[in-house]
């Protein structure tokens, strides 16, 4: 338990440490045949993003 304590803390260091160095992603998806970033989605269509329920196709 307090391992695992120590390593949250130990992250949050880190976290807090990079802060400068991090930039913002915008994430894009194809919507009606076109690609739309998902921060410029209402409410809903945000929601149903989250939802969306991502696969991996196995090689032949």
């Amino acid at each position: 338990m307090k391992t695992t304590q120590t390593m949250k803390t130990k992250i949050n260091e880190v976290s807090e440490q990079n802060q400068n160095l991090r930039t913002k992603c915008l994430v894009y998806t194809r919507v009606m045949g076109y690609h739309r970033p998902v921060e410029s989605f209402n409410i809903g269509k945000k929601g149903e993003h989250k939802q969306r329920v991502h696969f991996k196709e196995n090689q032949c």
